[in-house]
């Protein structure tokens, strides 16, 4: 009998390509969503589409009973009374897993480590808030929901991404760095360049999650990431490559984006500690990631058939050419 998989969102980004990785394997699928954005999947005769509001546990439930669900994977719980609403609703499925959010940590540790890093606090009023500002704490308590609940027998489990990327990427984040590398010959990146934030092929992502609910220790948390990390010029570099296109990096100092009035945080995807995750976790149960070369080239691809040019994260070409400027008289 072929198991059946209960996707909580799956249309936009991560979840679509939840959906793939589960096809792929043999799963029964269905999404449960409002319907709030197009449907990838609207003419697939293998994918059922329940809508609902996953904030109101009636249509939750009306979900669980018309899926009957031996997995649940939960990529729109960004409230620990979400996670709160889920264990409940699915406690006795096969595998319930919540996507949580390298975010999650509260200590500037590296490499971050499940069950060793400390986790963010969470207070009552942040637990209900929405703004960027309380993301890490209200995804580190969904952590701890988990937890109790595999404590009370519930199979339920956590994967936490570090900044995802790939095809259909509403985020954009990397299409910022995409659109600059196709467009100019010279690509302004803050500081030596050599800053690391931890990232994670969307691909990879959906396999992870899918492995943790087939294999995953009920309670616990694992991180996902690209098991090779890239620094900032070497993600630029490695777009140019894929890309098969010639960019010139110029590093700019704080002094040198000052006097464009820019700084470096200004530019997306910049972070001044490192962010990197500890892997090795997720790759005892038998997962690994993506070639880089080939997880690159498959987003630069989708990225040139699209319209995204993440321009939401632009500093402002024209301040980056006042940057080149003073650069080019030193």
């Amino acid at each position: 009998m072929t198991d059946s998989a209960l996707v909580v969102g799956g249309t936009r980004f991560i979840g679509r390509h939840v959906v793939d990785d589960l096809r792929e394997n043999g799963y029964d699928v269905s999404i449960f969503n409002r319907g709030n954005h197009d449907n990838p999947f609207a003419d697939a005769d293998d994918v059922t589409h329940v809508e609902g509001d996953r904030t109101d546990d009636t249509d939750l439930r009306a979900a669980k009973l018309a899926v009957e669900p031996d997995v649940v994977v939960d990529c729109v719980a960004y409230k620990p009374g979400d996670v709160e609403a889920a264990v409940d609703v699915f406690a006795d499925v096969d595998g319930y897993v919540y996507i949580s959010s390298g975010s999650a940590y509260g200590a500037e540790e590296i490499p971050k480590r499940e069950g060793e890093t400390a986790l963010c606090e969470c207070t009552p009023e942040q637990a209900t808030d929405d703004s960027g500002a309380t993301y890490g704490p209200r995804k580190a308590e969904g952590d701890r929901v988990v937890a109790a609940a595999a404590a009370d027998g519930v199979n339920a489990t956590s994967v936490r991404p570090c900044i995802v990327y790939g095809p259909h990427d509403y985020t954009e984040r990397l299409d910022y760095w995409i659109d600059r590398v196709l467009n100019h010959d010279r690509v302004v990146v803050p500081g030596d360049g050599q800053n690391l934030w931890h990232r994670a092929y969307v691909e990879d992502v959906a396999a992870a999650l899918r492995i943790v609910a087939e294999r995953g220790e009920p309670g616990e948390a694992y991180n996902v990431g690209d098991r090779t990390l890239l620094t900032l010029e070497d993600t630029v570099d490695r777009i140019a490559d894929v890309a098969d296109t010639d960019c010139e990096v110029v590093h700019a100092s704080d002094r040198e984006l000052s006097a464009a009035g820019l700084a470096a945080d200004d530019f997306v995807l910049y972070r001044d500690y490192p962010h990197v995750l500890d892997t090795d976790k997720l790759a005892a149960l038998g997962w690994d990631s993506t070639p880089l070369d080939d997880a690159m080239r498959r987003t630069v691809d989708e990225h040139r058939a699209s319209d995204r040019d993440g321009s939401e994260h632009d500093p402002g070409r024209d301040a980056e050419e006042r940057v080149l400027g003073v650069l080019d008289t030193v």
